[in-house]
């Protein structure tokens, strides 16, 4: 099955919406995704997007805690109440609502950012940064390609 793979970065329209890489779209079809499960991210300053698959992943992690323990709750908090279903208009376009922009600090443009079974939308230069920072540590580390 297809891969979120790769990164774009589209401009926001007039109207305040935004293509999906058609590369995205292909896999989002092969998937049969509808509508997009959509939820702040719990490390970056991105949304994270994907299926409904992704929800019922996070929300079988959530069952198999207690109901009243406290990660049980956090997890719920940002599952949850970070979180809202979108669904893309007939020509593969996202509204850039101010969820997202609110969240991410996103203003003219969209970076979009495969992650395997879901993607990310980032600020361009936020993704920049964090991937130049990514990239650096693992150097550190000398995990790079050699």
């Amino acid at each position: 099955m297809g891969r979120f793979l790769s990164h774009a970065t589209n401009k926001i329209d007039a109207k305040g919406r935004v293509s999906i890489p058609s590369a995205f779209r292909t896999v989002i079809a092969q998937r049969g995704i509808g509508e997009l499960y959509c939820f702040q991210d719990f490390v970056f300053p991105a949304i994270s997007v994907g299926g409904q698959d992704v929800l019922d992943r996070f929300e079988r992690q959530i069952a198999a805690e207690d109901p009243f323990s406290p990660l049980a709750n956090e997890m719920s908090l940002l599952v949850h109440g970070g979180g809202v279903f979108m669904k893309p208009d007939t020509e593969g376009r996202l509204m850039v609502t101010d969820f997202i922009r609110s969240f991410t600090g996103i203003t003219a443009e969209v970076t979009f950012v495969g992650r395997a079974d879901h993607f990310q939308l980032w600020e361009p230069s936020a993704f920049h940064e964090v991937q130049r920072a990514a990239r650096e540590a693992q150097r550190q580390r000398g995990l790079g390609a050699r």
